[in-house]
């Protein structure tokens, strides 16, 4: 036999459609909706981009560096620390969701974000501000210690304050700290 045999694939998608036709599933679209070119696709994705500025959710240091210089400025906090952490939370992704449900640049928690006043932690400036401002605020809290501040800033300040910091906090805060100490040196 010559290449993969497609007789139970296509079997099983034959009754997926025979159940999707049997409970109405399948919803016929408006003549309106349907882009009968690829020409007309692609446009749409042009109207799309065109809108945003990066579709992908991915950003830049450079396209951030005035939200992040006034953001450093206005709570106390190194920019490098803040780029560290962007780094780190998220890859520069405005659009990042982590597994337990952090979001955005700062990947801040719901509760935090809204704790902090973040309406929408996609939106880059809210989501730095925010971000920075908790990071400052636990700065001051652990008495300017930046190693604690991050470990509480990724598992939160009860953890941290009952000395159960767990080995994959610790790597974040390590990660963290070597990239930081990086973008000092070159700064």
């Amino acid at each position: 036999m010559i290449g993969p045999n497609f007789t139970n694939i296509n079997r099983i998608l034959s009754r997926i459609d025979e159940i999707n036709r049997q409970f109405n599933l399948y919803q016929q679209p408006d003549a309106a909706q349907v882009k009968s070119r690829f020409v007309d696709v692609l446009n749409d994705v042009e109207k799309i981009k065109s809108k945003s500025k990066n579709i992908s959710g991915k950003t830049s240091y450079n396209e951030l560096k005035s939200v992040i210089d006034e953001c450093a400025e206005k709570y106390n906090v190194d920019n490098e620390l803040i780029r560290a952490m962007i780094q780190v939370e998220s890859g520069w992704n405005t659009d990042a969701v982590s597994n337990k449900g952090a979001q955005g640049l700062m990947q801040l928690m719901p509760r935090t974000a809204a704790m902090l006043g973040v309406d929408d932690p996609f939106d880059p400036e809210q989501n730095i501000e925010g971000g920075v401002r908790y990071i400052s605020d636990l700065a001051d809290k652990y008495r300017g210690d930046i190693e604690k501040a991050l470990a509480a800033y990724n598992v939160g300040p009860a953890r941290v304050d009952s000395g159960n910091i767990p080995d994959v906090s610790k790597r974040y805060v390590k990660n963290i700290m070597a990239i930081y100490r990086k973008l000092r040196e070159l700064s």
